[in-house]
């Protein structure tokens, strides 16, 4: 007669939860698919998932740090910037103070120009504060601003959002560049053509043009030939622009038909404008070409752009607040691909058909790639050091594959919470999951440890279900203590405002995400996963006896060992691929037997403390004085390492701090410095030196040119990209002395385009790569990486 399993749920609610996953497997098994599904649904990774509607978490590559903020821009061309600033700047900001949430306002003043930005408090919502900022632009009082100037709102995007920066090119139909396009020519391009269909893509707030010749009509006035006709300037401008003028009027009714009568008067070439007529005398018209020289020139202009030491036509793509940077690029690369057939083409010279084609010189999508390859990367590997460790320590396989299966599912319910709550993919907040997956692991750990224990403790009769749950309800409220500790630990985060808030928020809500969605999983997927995999036993009658007796023998239990260890060697290889921590040239194998002996190293240590712990745990108790100086130890110099020697020893007296040893040691403990914000590779330069604030355009696209020169001089420079002056956008305030220059450079090693490397076919006789006919390198996944930088070059 059996024992009847004992129900109780006096363990609290928690117990009962993990009573409920145990018993109701079938119900942890569906909200297990759905979150797995859901999850992928919402991932940024860019998964090819079939016909299913996907949602991705927005991915950016940096969080937008930037201050919440609308722009108020206002052209007055030919006007100096000490009248822009007394008759806009001044007058628009007095007006724009009264604004609801507004915190700062600042007002930037130039030649032809003024740029107002209006600093709101964060938690004011960014389009809110656009309609405020309309409804005060609408209502301004008559006179404020002098007549025929009109302020305008900047686009709805940050600065942040300048992520694909083009240029216009012609080249054939191999790609080679053909040239054979002049400057306006590419710009009229870029304007009516270009920058129409990128800015109907969806997501894209804004394509800003630079570069090259805006096309005008000049007129050139003869002042003596004015004075004899007798005609102001004043008149001529007048009849400039009534020149160009369509007019309307009624409509007539000619047999039964209705006509409208149109006056056609826009201008479409120079001899339009020069038959324009003034005023008469004596009943002789006084046309434009009588008093000026009407011709097609360039407009002034405010910015250029460079490209390899020549002038160049391109611009900028700037991403719609609030949208997914990484989507937004896509559909305009897809946009391009759409309209590069359609764009104008001519026959050079020498018979060559150049197309204007559209180049990308900067494209955020590597480093949003590289920044979820990361993730990718960490995970896996931390996937494979878990199996390496679980199975060195335990030798039990299937709980190392349970433990690992936790990993995969946390960091797929931790995107669900990042949709949810409205959290954006970035470097930070990826790095979040990346600092939770330590803990994750350790609470796999110590449930499965702690079930495979109880499992072998348990009685032949004992039933395996409850082995497993008094083994989870023995560990489980300390895991979930311990989690929320740590939760608890970030709520400081949470209260950070301004840009320290903007930048580590982020990684706050992932970590808390990773670490609530991991105690889910370990207390209510897990028990019921390991009651399936580890709780099964041999029946105790009948043929199953002998089975059991054989799967404990010896020779049985040495295959099982070798089993483990042929996993742990697998493993290892496939680690060793991945991560190569000491680069390519090792290879497989020495990077593999490095992992090892650094895996075999920790672990022996762990082991050997594992054994000598009862014995030091007794010494320390009974001599704590001396047990307790190395970890006081351990503060002080950790503390004099990060502040400083005199921050901390500030409150020694001078005569001691005067001591020459004394002055030697702080020197040589300055402290550590801080950086904001964190270290990336993009894979490209901004360069940006400044000219004297009174230097020309030209000089100062001279300048540009040669510096573009000289950087390209360099060979593992890839292409440098200039630009002197500002984009025509009201997110570019910058003056004629303030260059920027792109510089990218080769990767290290040929890679895809998610900076994975790429390996090639070698001749280890020739000690050299293989190539084909046309000199191209062989691809072969058993080959090694080629290094494109020169050998002295490692940074």
């Amino acid at each position: 007669m059996t024992e009847a399993p004992n129900r109780s749920t006096r363990g609290g609610p928690l117990s009962a939860l993990i009573r409920f996953c145990l018993e109701q497997k079938l119900v942890v098994a569906i909200g297990l698919v759905m979150t797995v599904l859901w999850g992928v649904l919402v991932a940024p990774f860019d998964w090819n998932i079939g016909g299913l509607p996907r949602g991705p978490v927005p991915v950016d590559a940096i969080p937008d740090i930037g201050e919440n903020q609308q722009i108020v821009f206002t052209e007055w061309p030919g006007r100096s910037p000490q009248d822009i600033d007394d008759q806009i700047s001044y007058p628009m900001t007095v007006a724009l103070l009264g604004l609801p949430g507004v915190k700062d306002i600042r007002s930037y003043s130039v030649f032809g120009f003024s740029t107002i930005y209006v600093v709101f408090e964060d938690e004011v919502e960014f389009y809110w504060s656009r309609s405020r900022v309309l409804e005060k632009l609408n209502a301004l009082p008559a006179g404020t601003l002098p007549p025929g100037v009109t302020p305008t709102l900047g686009p709805d995007a940050t600065a942040l959002g300048q992520v694909f920066w083009y240029t216009l090119e012609g080249r054939d139909s191999e790609g080679d560049p053909t040239g054979g396009w002049g400057p306006e020519e590419l710009r009229s391009i870029q304007d009516f053509i270009v920058k129409y269909k990128l800015a109907g893509v969806e997501g894209v707030a804004e394509v800003a043009s630079i570069g090259g010749f805006v096309r005008e009509y000049q007129v050139d006035v003869n002042p003596d030939a004015m004075r004899a006709a007798g005609v102001s300037l004043q008149q001529v401008i007048a009849a400039v622009r009534q020149s160009n003028l369509d007019v309307g009027a009624r409509t007539l009714e000619v047999n039964r038909a209705e006509y409208i009568v149109r006056g056609l008067g826009f201008i479409e070439s120079v001899a339009d404008l020069e038959e324009a007529a003034i005023t008469a005398r004596d009943g002789q018209p006084i046309l434009i070409a009588d008093i000026a020289k009407v011709s097609l020139g360039p407009a002034l202009r405010r910015g250029v752009l460079t490209k390899g030491g020549e002038e160049a036509v391109g611009g900028v793509v700037v991403v719609r607040y609030g949208e997914n940077p990484m989507a937004t690029i896509q559909r305009v690369k897809q946009k391009i691909t759409d309209i590069a057939s359609g764009l104008p083409s001519k026959v050079l010279a020498d018979g060559t058909e150049s197309r204007v084609t559209i180049v990308p010189f900067y494209d955020r999508t590597g480093l949003i790639e590289e920044t979820l390859q990361t993730l990718n990367s960490a995970i896996a590997q931390q996937v494979l050091v878990t199996i390496i460790v679980v199975v060195l320590m335990v030798m039990h396989l299937r709980s190392s594959l349970l433990i690992s299966a936790m990993l995969p599912i946390t960091v797929l319910m931790t995107f669900i919470g990042m949709k949810l709550f409205q959290v954006d993919a970035n470097i930070v907040a990826l790095s979040g999951i990346a600092i939770a997956i330590g803990t994750i692991v350790d609470m796999g750990i110590v449930l499965s440890e702690n079930i495979l224990r109880r499992l072998g403790e348990a009685q032949e009769h004992e039933r395996r279900i409850e082995v497993v749950y008094r083994a989870t309800t023995e560990v489980g409220g300390a895991v979930l203590t311990a989690v929320a500790t740590t939760v608890v630990g970030f709520l400081p985060v949470f209260t950070m405002e301004a840009a320290e808030g903007k930048l580590f928020k982020p990684l706050a809500y992932t970590k808390t995400f990773a670490l609530v969605s991991s105690i889910i999983i370990a207390l209510t997927i897990l028990p019921a996963v390991a009651h399936v995999l580890l709780g099964w036993r041999w029946p105790g009658r009948g043929p199953f006896v002998r089975l059991k007796r054989l799967a404990q023998s010896a020779p049985v239990r040495a295959t099982s060992w070798i089993i483990n260890l042929a996993v742990v060697l697998f493993v290892l290889t496939v680690l060793a691929n991945a991560w190569e921590p000491l680069g390519p040239g090792p290879g497989n194998l020495g990077n593999a037997l490095f992992i090892a002996a650094v895996v075999g190293g920790i672990l022996l240590v762990f082991w050997l403390v594992r054994l000598a712990f009862p014995f030091i745990l007794s010494w320390a108790l009974r001599h704590k004085l001396i047990a307790l100086s190395p970890a006081a130890i351990v503060i002080v110099f950790g503390a004099t390492t990060w502040l400083g020697f005199d921050r901390v020893f500030g409150w020694l007296p001078e005569s001691i701090r005067s001591n020459k040893t004394i002055v030697e040691v702080a020197h040589a403990f300055p402290g550590l410095g801080s950086e904001f914000m964190p270290s990336l590779d993009e894979g490209a330069f901004l360069y940006m030196p400044t000219t004297m604030p009174h230097a020309s355009i030209g000089e100062a696209t001279d300048i540009v040119k040669e510096l573009d020169r000289r950087i390209m001089s360099v060979p593992e420079v890839e292409i440098a990209v200039g630009k002197i002056g500002r984009v025509e956008s009201p997110l570019d305030p910058a003056p004629i002395s303030m260059v920027e220059t792109v510089i990218r450079y080769q990767s290290e090693y040929l890679s895809d385009e998610r900076g994975v490397r790429l390996k090639f076919r070698y001749d280890d006789n020739a000690d050299r790569f293989v190539r084909d006919e046309h000199g191209a390198l062989i691809p072969d996944d058993d080959g090694r990486p080629f290094r494109q930088w020169r050998d002295e070059i490692e940074s």
